[in-house]
C-alpha cells in the first residue's frame, strides 16, 4: 500500500478483483461483515421486491435480481462496499419498455423475459464500454441535466405509485394518463380506506426515520409494522392487496427467448439505461474510493457493472445499477469487503427457499410507500435552489430535462437529454469566454482590459485571449473578435498575439478561418504570432500547414516570451508598470475575480 492508498490490481486480479479481497481479508472482518449483510438483507428484501413491481414484474423477481447483482459483483466488482441491484431510477425505463411489447394480455412471463434480455443487453453495453476505456462517456450528461432526468424520473414515480398508495390498481402510459386515471379511481370511490391508511403511515415511518433517524433502518420498522398489523387484521380480506406467497426455489439458468422484431426496442432502451447508469455508479464508485482510500478504474466498475447485469439476466432479472442507500446501510453497519453482500445474497436465499411466506402479508401499498419515499430523495430541490442562485441558465437546462421526461416518456427523455447536455455544452463553447489583455501595476501577468479598465496596453500590440477550443462553431466569432480589437484601438497596430494556452483544438473549420485571418493579416501589414500553445494543438496545425504559414519562430512558449519578440522586432520602446520600484506587487486572494 502506497500513501495509505489501496494499490490498482494487475493482471487476473484487475478483473477478478475478489482474488485480492481474498488474499488480503482479515480474521476480524468476519463478524461485521456477517452483521452488515444481515442488517442489509432486511433492507434488500421489500426494496427489491417493491422496485420490480416499479418495473412493470412480479415481485419475486426483483429478490432473483437483487442475488445476482450481489453474488456477480462480490466476484468482479473493484470496490469493496459498493451495493449493486434493484433501482428506482430505472424501474420506470424498465417498465416504459415493456409496456408497449408485452402484447400477451399482459402475460407475467413474456415481461419477465423482455427484461431479462434488456439486462443481457445493458450488461454488453456496460461491458463494452469499460473494455474499450470509453466508462466515462455518461459524463456527457451534465450536472443540471442529469438532475432534471432524475427529477423527471420523480416525478412520473410518485405518480405512478399513488393509486397502489390508495389501493386500486392503474396502467397507463403516460404521466397525463396516470393523472386522469388516479383523479377518476378517487372520483368512483375505488380508494381502499386500510390500504391508504396502511400505506401513509408506511410512508410516513420511513420518511420520519430517514429525516431524523437516517441510522435506523426505517424501511425495515415499516415492513415488519405494516405486515404485522396485515396479519393480525386480516387486511387481505378487507380489500387490501397483499404480496402472497412468493414462489418457492430460485430458477435456474435460462437464455430469455424473444422476438427479433422486440430486440431493436429493447437494445436501444438498454443503451439509453447504460448510458444514464454509468454517470450515477462511477460517481458512487468513485467517492466511496476517496473517503476509503482506494483506487478504482471507472472502466473496471463499468465492466463489474455489466457483469452484474448479465448475471441477472440470465436467472430471470432486471437490469440493476449501484444503490447509494443500501451503500449507505452497509458502510454504516461496518462492511468491510464483498462478503457483506455475499451474506445478503445467500439469506435472500434462505428466503426463497425455507421462508418463502414471510412477506406473504406484507400491503402493497408498503411497497408504494417505499418506491414513492425512493422517488422523493431522488428529487434534487436544492440542486435546483442553488442553480437559480448561481446559474439560472442551467436550471432552465434541468427543468426542461426535467419536462421532457414527464412530457414525452422515460425513454424519449434519455434522448432529450443528452441533446440537452450537448448543446449546452456548444453553446458554451460557441461565445467562448475572450478577452483583450493588458498589464496591471500590482498585479503579475495579463488581464481583461474590459474588467481592469486600468491595465495598461502595449501600444501597436493587440494580446488576445481565447478561452476554447477552435472550431466550426465559435471560428467566425474567432475571428470577428480579433478584427475588433484591431479595430478599436486608437494607435496602428503591427503585431496581434493570441494568448492560446486555454486553446485544446483547431479543427479543419478553424484552420480554415485562421488561415483567412492571416491573409486579412497580411494585407493590413499585420504580423500573428502565438504565445503558450500546447504541443499537439502545434503538431495538428503543422498538418494543416498552417506552422509553416504563420512561420515557426512566430510560435513562443510564454507570452512574456512573446511580448519580448515583439519589442525586440518593432524597437517599440515600453516601460513595463509592474517592474516599477514604487509598485508593490501582491497576490490576488482566492476570492478574487478571474484576470
Amino acid at each position: 500500500m502506497a500513501n495509505g492508498r489501496t494499490p490498482v490490481p494487475t493482471g487476473l486480479g484487475r478483473w477478478l478483483p475478489v482474488i485480492a479481497t481474498v488474499r488480503s481479508y482479515e480474521r476480524a472482518w468476519v463478524r461485521r461483515d456477517l452483521v452488515a449483510g444481515l442488517v442489509l438483507t432486511a433492507l434488500l428484501v421489500p426494496q427489491g421486491m417493491a422496485y420490480a413491481e416499479l418495473a412493470g414484474l412480479p415481485p419475486v423477481t426483483g429478490l432473483y435480481t437483487t442475488v445476482l447483482a450481489l453474488l456477480a459483483y462480490a466476484v468482479v466488482g473493484p470496490s469493496r462496499i459498493l451495493v449493486l441491484g434493484p433501482d428506482s431510477a430505472i424501474g420506470p425505463l424498465i417498465a416504459a419498455t415493456l409496456l408497449p411489447l408485452v402484447v400477451a394480455d399482459g402475460d407475467p412471463a413474456t415481461a419477465v423475459a423482455l427484461a431479462s434480455a434488456q439486462a443481457l443487453l445493458m450488461g454488453l453495453f456496460c461491458v463494452g464500454a469499460g473494455l474499450a476505456r470509453v466508462g466515462r462517456v455518461a459524463e456527457l450528461l451534465s450536472k443540471p441535466v442529469r438532475v432534471g432526468f432524475l427529477n423527471g424520473i420523480a416525478v412520473i414515480i410518485v405518480v405512478g405509485q399513488l393509486p397502489k398508495l390508495f389501493g386500486f390498481g392503474s396502467e397507463s402510459a403516460s404521466l397525463f394518463d396516470e393523472i386522469a386515471v388516479f383523479v377518476d379511481g378517487l372520483r368512483t370511490g375505488e380508494t381502499v380506506p386500510a390500504a391508504l391508511v396502511v400505506g401513509v403511515a408506511s410512508l410516513t415511518v420511513i420518511l420520519a426515520f430517514h429525516q431524523w433517524l437516517p441510522k435506523v433502518p426505517g424501511i425495515l420498522i415499516a415492513v415488519i409494522g405494516a405486515t404485522a398489523i396485515s396479519a393480525v387484521l386480516g387486511l387481505a380480506d378487507e380489500g387490501v392487496s397483499v404480496v402472497g406467497v412468493v414462489p418457492s426455489g430460485f430458477p435456474s439458468p435460462t437464455f430469455p427467448r424473444v422476438g427479433l422484431d422486440q430486440l431493436g426496442t429493447l437494445a436501444i432502451a438498454a443503451a439509453g439505461m447504460a448510458f444514464v447508469t454509468l454517470a450515477d455508479t462511477s460517481a458512487l464508485s468513485r467517492s466511496l474510493a476517496a473517503r476509503r482510500r482506494e483506487v478504482v478504474d471507472p472502466n473496471q466498475e463499468i465492466a463489474a457493472l455489466g457483469g452484474a447485469n448479465l448475471a441477472a439476466g440470465f436467472f430471470q432479472g432486471f437490469a440493476v445499477s449501484a444503490s447509494a442507500s443500501r451503500t449507505a446501510v452497509a458502510e454504516a453497519t461496518g462492511a468491510r469487503t464483498q462478503l457483506t453482500g455475499v451474506v445478503g445474497a445467500v439469506a435472500i436465499i434462505i428466503v426463497l427457499v425455507a421462508a418463502n411466506d414471510v412477506v406473504a402479508d406484507l400491503p402493497s401499498a408498503t411497497l408504494a410507500a417505499i418506491v414513492i419515499a425512493a422517488a422523493i430523495s431522488l428529487f434534487d430541490l436544492a440542486t435546483l435552489r442553488w442553480l437559480a442562485r448561481v446559474r439560472p441558465a442551467e436550471l432552465v437546462l434541468s427543468l426542461a430535462a426535467l419536462a421532457g421526461v414527464a412530457v414525452i416518456g422515460v425513454l424519449p427523455g434519455i434522448v432529450v437529454a443528452i441533446v440537452l447536455s450537448l448543446a449546452d455544452f456548444v453553446w458554451k463553447a460557441w461565445r467562448p469566454y475572450d478577452a483583450e489583455l493588458g498589464r496591471l501595476p500590482d498585479r503579475k501577468g495579463y488581464h481583461d482590459i474590459a474588467r481592469h479598465p486600468d491595465a495598461v496596453v502595449i501600444p501597436g500590440l493587440v494580446i488576445y485571449r481565447f478561452d476554447a477550443p477552435l472550431f466550426f462553431a465559435n471560428a467566425d466569432f474567432f475571428r470577428s473578435s480579433v478584427q475588433q480589437a484591431i479595430a478599436e484601438r486608437a494607435d496602428t497596430i503591427a503585431w496581434v498575439i493570441i494568448a492560446a494556452e486555454p486553446i485544446t483544438d483547431v479543427d479543419t473549420t478553424g484552420a480554415d478561418v485562421l488561415d483567412e485571418l492571416l491573409d486579412e493579416l497580411d494585407e493590413a501589414g499585420i504580423v500573428l504570432a502565438i504565445a503558450e500553445l500546447k504541443g499537439p494543438v502545434v503538431d495538428r496545425l503543422g498538418r494543416y500547414g498552417l506552422v509553416d504559414r504563420i512561420g515557426p519562430l512566430r510560435f513562443h512558449a510564454t507570452l512574456g516570451v512573446a511580448i519580448a519578440a515583439y519589442l525586440a522586432a518593432t524597437g517599440t520602446t515600453w516601460v513595463d508598470p509592474f517592474d516599477q520600484p514604487d509598485t508593490a506587487p501582491n497576490t490576488p486572494s482566492p476570492a478574487e475575480e478571474r484576470p
